[in-house]
């Protein structure tokens, strides 16, 4: 596949009710790169990647995918992982796997089965017994595991020890490809900017930066983290 925007969001608005979560969003992704979706809790990000994801209905714009409108056939090509535990306590890790190999024919189960065993996630485990590190493993594995072109990873930091982020990041990076999209929403700067190739501000949802890290180091003569706390010191 060739190396093109895959992915293009135009003067996206969302409301519910009175308030307004997204305002005139314009986005371009390319292939290739790890993007990280940034601000603070509220400012917008989870309704942005459920919008793209095809969970949640835009108020106007567009969104579109391979230059399709958002559809049914257009959310074969995301693998969205939500913020919050969506797995059964009951369920065993192994069972999640099994269902989403039945679910998903884009599925990897062995690549997903080697993954969970190279970072100690026990796969006969009841979701009730793991850690929330681990549970923040096994969702993220899951999600790498469908063989798309863009992932949607909500928060995956959220909640997990310092040692359960690394592994996450390493599985993130061991997924980024020349014909892959990887957007990340996080506030959790510091730990997550050596991953990026690109940055989103977003700010009451409105995107206040949108470029390319290291670019924007140079420019700036800031960090990431640096022009987070910049943008975000009043918010």
């Amino acid at each position: 596949m060739n190396k093109l925007s895959v992915l293009k969001i135009t003067d996206l608005t969302k409301r519910y009710y009175n308030k307004t979560a997204l305002e005139n969003v314009s986005l371009d992704f390319e292939q290739g790169k790890i993007y990280g979706l940034l601000g603070p809790n509220g400012s917008g990000k989870t309704t942005l990647m459920k919008v793209v994801a095809g969970l949640h209905k835009q108020t106007s714009g567009s969104v579109l995918i391979n230059d399709e409108m958002l559809s049914y056939k257009s959310k074969a090509y995301i693998s969205y992982m939500p913020t919050e535990n969506y797995m059964y306590d009951n369920f065993k890790a192994i069972d999640i796997l099994k269902f989403y190999n039945t679910m998903y024919e884009d599925f990897r189960y062995d690549y997903a089965l080697n993954l969970l065993n190279d970072i100690d996630v026990n796969l006969d485990s009841k979701i009730s017994k793991l850690s929330s590190g681990q549970i923040g493993k096994l969702k993220t594995v899951i999600a790498l595991s469908r063989n798309v072109q863009i992932y949607l990873l909500d928060e995956p930091l959220n909640g997990v020890d310092v040692l359960s982020r690394d592994t996450i990041m390493d599985l993130i990076i061991k997924s980024q490809s020349e014909n892959k999209i990887i957007i990340i929403s996080t506030h959790l700067v510091s730990e997550i900017e050596k991953i990026l190739d690109a940055v989103i501000f977003l700010k009451e949802g409105i995107v206040e930066v949108f470029g390319d890290a290291e670019e924007l180091r140079q420019e700036r003569q800031l960090s990431v983290e640096g022009i987070y706390k910049e943008v975000f010191r009043n918010a």
